[in-house]
């Protein structure tokens, strides 16, 4: 796991395999429905820290999710999952 304190939001979408590629992350944050902590987030510069709440559209479902640790790479799916809980019910 990363030793920063904070992680940029474009390059963690793309680190926790949620995103392809960090232009294709870009896009999904400008269209304006995410969230960090219950704050709408339009800035694809937002600092992310262990401990933040993601709220995120993922097709016709949203996401929601607990950061737990900041990636350091792109690895497998298994490995990014271990970074973050899902609070979703169900």
């Amino acid at each position: 796991m990363a030793k920063a304190e904070a992680l940029r939001l474009d390059l963690l979408l793309v680190r926790l395999r949620f995103a392809r590629s960090r232009s294709v992350a870009q896009r999904w944050i400008s269209e304006g429905h995410m969230r960090k902590n219950r704050q709408r987030v339009v800035n694809i510069d937002t600092p992310i820290e262990v401990g933040d709440v993601l709220t995120l559209p993922v097709g016709v479902r949203v996401k929601v999710i607990h950061i737990c640790a900041l990636p350091d790479r792109r690895g497998s799916a298994i490995e990014a999952q271990t970074c973050y809980e899902s609070l979703d019910a169900g």
